[in-house]
Formats: C-alpha cells, sequence, structure tokens
C-alpha cells in the first residue's frame, strides 16, 4: 500500500512541474550544432554537419511553408538532425523564414526557385555530385514539385506525411466544394491582408486536427513531476501553436491548383514555365504515411508511387500522427536509405 506522504508529495512536484511548464515562455534554441551557408531574402539555408561522416551524399530537408522546423531539432535524443548527423549524415535544412506583408506576392514558383538554389547551394558546398531530398508534410509537396522539374541530380526523394493527391481527404473536399460553389471567399481577405495571419493558420489546423486542445494538457500533468518529460513536452507544445503567416499569392495559388484543380496529380501544374510531371521523377523514392494522421491521410500520398517513374519505390504506413515520426529517425528510413546513399566505409 502507498503512505498517503508519497502520494502528497509526488501530487506536489506533478502540480509543481505542470504550472512551471506551461507558465514558461523560452524560446525554442537548436541543439545541435549548425552554421548558416547561404541567405537569400528570408531563407536561410543550414548546414549540419556529420559527428563522423559515413554517406557521401547528404540530405537536403524541405520543411512546411506554415510551420517552424525547429520541430525536427527539440532536443538531445528527441531530434531528427542529431539521428541524421550521429548516423554519418551530413545534412542541409532550408528555412523558409517568417513572412511579412512585403512577401505577400511570393508564390510556389519562388519557394520553387528557393529550394533549386539552395540544392546548388548543398552541392556545391558539399562537394557532391547528387543529393537525398527529404520533405516533411507541405514541405514534401514542395519537394515532389522541385522533383519534377529540377535540372540537379536528385539521388533519394524522402515524402513524410506528405500531401499530394488533396481530393482524399474528405474535410478538404468539403472545403473545396464551398469554394467553388461561392459559399467561401477567401479572397477579400487575402486582398485587405495580403497573408493568411498565423492565428488563422493555426485555427484551420486545429479544425481538422484536435479542435479541443486539452488532451496534451492532461498528459503533462500526469507525467510533469518527470523534468525530462516536461521540457520536450514544452518544446513540442510551443512548436505545435508556433504557426507562421502564409504569402497571400501562394494561399491563392495552393486553393486554386490543389483545391480546384488538383493539379499536380493530375500532371497539369507548371511552375516557372515548367510542367510539374510526376512521370519526371526518377530518384529512388520512399514515402511514409502514419494510420493516425487525420491531417494527412495515406490516400493523400499513396496515388504517387503509381504515377513516378522510379524503379526502386516504397510506401510504408506505420503507427503514430501526423507528427511522430518529426522528433526522431522512422525505422524504415535508418533501413533504406544508408545503402542508397554512397557509403564511404
Amino acid at each position: 500500500m502507498i503512505t498517503p506522504s508519497f502520494n502528497r508529495e509526488k501530487d506536489y512536484q506533478r502540480w509543481k512541474g505542470f504550472f512551471k511548464t506551461v507558465l514558461q515562455d523560452e524560446p525554442i534554441l537548436p541543439t545541435t550544432s549548425r552554421t548558416a551557408v547561404w541567405k537569400l531574402n528570408k531563407c536561410t539555408l543550414w548546414h549540419y554537419p556529420a559527428k563522423e561522416k559515413k554517406y557521401g551524399i547528404p540530405i537536403f530537408i524541405v520543411y512546411s511553408l506554415i510551420n517552424q522546423p525547429y520541430i525536427l531539432d527539440l532536443g538531445p535524443g528527441n531530434s531528427m538532425i542529431e539521428f541524421l548527423t550521429s548516423f554519418g549524415f551530413d545534412v542541409y535544412l532550408l528555412d523558409f523564414g517568417v513572412p511579412g506583408y512585403e512577401d505577400k506576392d511570393l508564390r510556389l514558383d519562388d519557394y520553387i526557385s528557393y529550394i533549386q538554389k539552395g540544392v546548388q547551394r548543398s552541392l556545391d558546398h558539399s562537394d557532391s555530385k547528387t543529393i537525398t531530398l527529404i520533405g516533411f508534410c507541405m514541405g514534401g509537396t514542395l519537394a515532389t514539385i522541385y522533383a519534377a522539374v529540377a535540372d540537379e541530380p536528385i539521388e533519394n526523394l524522402v515524402l513524410i506525411v506528405t500531401p499530394i493527391d488533396f481530393t482524399a481527404i474528405k474535410l478538404y473536399r468539403n472545403w473545396f466544394k464551398a469554394l467553388k460553389a461561392g459559399g467561401i471567399n477567401v479572397s477579400s481577405l487575402i486582398q485587405q491582408t495580403g497573408l493568411i495571419p498565423a492565428r488563422y493558420v493555426e485555427v484551420g489546423m486545429r479544425l481538422i486536427t484536435s479542435p479541443l486542445y486539452f488532451s496534451p494538457y492532461f498528459s503533462l500533468l500526469n507525467k510533469a513531476y518527470d523534468e525530462s518529460y516536461a521540457q520536450n513536452w514544452f518544446r513540442f507544445n510551443k512548436w505545435s501553436k508556433d504557426h507562421i503567416p502564409l504569402p497571400g499569392a501562394t494561399a491563392y495559388q495552393l486553393l486554386q491548383e490543389f483545391g480546384m484543380k488538383n493539379s499536380l496529380i493530375n500532371n497539369k501544374l507548371t511552375i516557372n514555365g515548367k510542367l510539374a510531371a510526376l512521370s519526371n521523377i526518377k530518384a529512388n523514392l520512399l514515402a511514409i504515411c502514419n494510420e493516425n494522421d487525420r491531417m494527412v491521410p495515406a490516400e493523400t500520398c499513396e496515388p504517387l508511387m503509381s504515377h513516378v517513374s522510379s524503379d526502386d519505390k516504397y510506401f510504408h504506413l506505420t503507427k503514430g500522427g501526423h507528427a511522430t515520426t518529426s522528433g526522431e529517425l522512422p525505422k524504415q528510413l535508418a533501413k533504406w536509405l544508408p545503402h542508397r546513399s554512397n557509403p564511404l566505409i
């Protein structure tokens, strides 16, 4: 039988840890060593050197336009970038930055140009002839578009929880029907603000995933006495609410090309004057989706497999939710990538 004094002490530590965690407001700083090797406008290309380089092909990461990329480096033991560098990979991360009103006219075409220039710089900086491209969520969509128009050599393309066929999401279908019927008018909002505000982006994501946002706090309260757990919780919770604005021109293009026309999967998307035909993709392809992902269910990505020209292609469905794979190295990736990355030893 547990003594009352033990219960009181643990409850005290739990509540103390809970309030200490939810009331703190510290910035999330990178924990893995990195250096900026290229900048353009608000974009920064970060280089994370391998702790002991074991592979000749570097990794280039593209993250989403509406979330901060620090989810990939939340803290020691909770960082995909740390795992990759420990594995022996040189890693490059393209951080698009936080757009302001002056960026309201940025389009998908501009973001694809940023990716192209970042890849060129990564190839030059690493002295490699080819690269591995890893995209997360919408960043995976951008990586796919880039791979379909790229002149640069791409050895491997890895897509994690990436939407490609936007009609496969039921809630999106309802929104897009409303857009086509005139029931939703975002044009006036875009014209007035120039941006989709970060708060609006967050609300939109909550409508899809967790309209009532209580369960994470219950999880914290249950283990708030564990300082390591509480700090990881704080970092992840801060990231989950730390959305960034979306340039109006990009938002309008996304709605038109993906929502109204579903242009990417239908091979009708044109970027910087080039047709982004999925059949142009010949890189080794690994796509990973999570079975409990309400934001990007597997049905949104799996159709890609029949459109690309890759001989080496795999689709994996794993357990977890949308952000499950952000702080760790997926087992499928750990098995798949090394022997496709020019091992040095």
